[in-house]
């Protein structure tokens, strides 16, 4: 059996540094011996896969452990991380959450499904507090008067702006939409898109 402790950030490395520390003190306190760090260093709005968290369950097997230093650096919502939770007792692995003081011992125990419908209720409160936030916020910003969205009418940016008499130029001297593309360095679609929306004259 084996204890696999999972650290994740998304660049201080001295956050990393600190999981690490926390980690390893717990481990000393509690005679836990650590086999492997597995470290990922991405935002937690990156896939399963670039958080190593598919790695790190491909490590495990039925039995083994997995330490954290909190239960934030498993996922990016409480939803997010009940699932993988509700995976590690499916597989039997034991999840170690230190901030929280928090182990879920692997088993399909009562215990644990508690937990898991606590953090089920959590994580729906957590959304409605959400979308309760952002109705708030758009009928606040409605009723100060602000539109929503880009203006009606409005021009988006694009790399050829600034090049609009650059581009009126070539055209005024004949120059083929091909070879203007290129010039600007952009593909003519892009060019053509641009000369309509600006209005720009073709001659």
């Amino acid at each position: 059996m084996t204890t696999l402790a999972y650290l994740r950030v998304s660049t201080d490395k001295q956050d990393l540094a600190n999981q690490k520390l926390a980690i390893l003190e717990y481990s000393r306190k509690h005679k836990i011996k650590i086999t492997q760090f597995i470290e990922a260093q991405v935002s937690s709005r990156k896939s399963a896969k670039e958080r190593k968290i598919d790695y790190l369950l491909k490590k495990l097997a039925i039995g083994d452990t997995v330490i954290v230093s909190e239960l934030s650096r498993l996922g990016r919502s409480l939803s997010q991380i009940i699932l993988l939770i509700d995976e590690f007792i499916k597989n039997k692995i034991q999840l170690i959450a230190i901030k929280e003081n928090l182990i879920v011992d692997g088993k399909q125990s009562m215990h644990n499904k508690v937990i898991v419908a606590m953090f089920g209720l959590f994580a729906e409160i957590e959304r409605d507090l959400i979308s309760e936030r952002t109705k708030h916020g758009l009928q606040t910003a409605i009723s100060k008067g602000k539109q929503l969205g880009r203006p009606k009418g409005s021009l988006s940016s694009s790399k050829l702006s600034g090049k609009e008499e650059e581009i009126k130029q070539l055209l005024k001297l004949k120059v083929s939409k091909s070879s203007i593309a290129k010039i600007v360095g952009v593909s003519r679609t892009t060019l053509l898109h641009f000369i309509g929306s600006r209005n720009i004259k073709t001659y």
